[in-house]
């Protein structure tokens, strides 16, 4: 195993741009597409962004799935549904009660704001509308981005533990960083760089991990922007790197794809 060696962290310029840049394409070229997020509706994906939050992907399909089968995985029925009703179904992502009242909320936010139309509400300015979002009781930085990405197709990036942890080991930021300069550090690193051409469908392999892949959706296949495409595969790739190789303790650096940039491997 190699181990990171822990220093502080160089001042963002361009060449750590030209590294971040670097890491994308090489995450790119091992995995592909990722297909984030995996969803079959823009409010599927806003919900999935709430009931994510301090639980594993997994309880997270499985509240999905009871609201899928009750015909609720929509606005008009997340409106509808009695709160007790509401906090059972999404039981089992774990906080039930706070993401019930938290999803009611954004859709109250979503009806008197913008006649409950989503459309509406992606047409405002990326920034403007970031800032109303955060002014939304459970909604932080990494919850907001993911609304604005990943539902809206804004180009935002979106900053997760396993962007932090990659970054620090490899000396690109320190433990100091805050969530906006490491959001900035990466819009402006891929800022202007086009989807790779070679164009993997990131569907499960019996071959090994490909990263932190879900299979094609209707939501994970829409047509976007190529730098909200970009953030967006950046993101779930950096997940990847997380779940699987850049562990909280024992990092698997030998494995993985970003091995070669390593300050110690340098």
């Amino acid at each position: 195993m190699v181990t990171p060696m822990l220093q502080p962290a160089p001042a963002m310029n361009e060449t750590t741009h030209d590294a971040i840049r670097a890491y994308y394409h090489a995450l790119f070229s091992a995995w592909g597409r990722q297909h984030w997020w995996p969803a079959q509706s823009r409010f599927e994906v806003i919900v999935g962004a709430y009931l994510t939050q301090n639980t594993a992907w997994t309880n997270v399909e499985k509240a999905l799935g009871n609201l899928r089968s009750a015909r609720l995985l929509t606005i008009g029925g997340i409106r509808r549904t009695p709160l007790p009703e509401l906090e059972q179904l999404i039981r089992p992502s774990g906080y039930f009660r706070q993401k019930a009242q938290r999803v009611k909320t954004f859709v109250s936010f979503l009806d008197e704001r913008y006649g409950g139309s989503l459309a509406r509400m992606f047409a405002r300015p990326t920034a403007e509308l970031r800032d109303e979002l955060l002014a939304l009781n459970g909604i932080g930085p990494e919850t907001a981005n993911s609304i604005l990405l990943f539902s809206g197709n804004h180009p935002v990036f979106v900053v997760d533990t396993y962007t932090r942890r990659v970054l620090e080991r490899h000396q690109i930021v320190s433990s100091a960083a805050s969530y906006d300069e490491i959001r900035q550090l990466f819009e402006q690193a891929l800022d202007g760089t086009l989807p790779p051409k070679r164009s993997l469908d990131g569907a499960p392999s019996a071959m090994g991990p490909q990263g932190a892949c879900h299979r094609p959706s209707r939501v994970s296949t829409a047509e976007r922007s190529a730098l909200a495409q970009v953030f967006n595969e950046m993101h779930g790739l950096l997940v990847g790197v997380g779940k699987t190789y850049c562990l909280k303790s024992q990092p698997r650096c030998e494995q993985c794809p970003l091995q070669k940039f390593l300050p110690a491997a340098k």
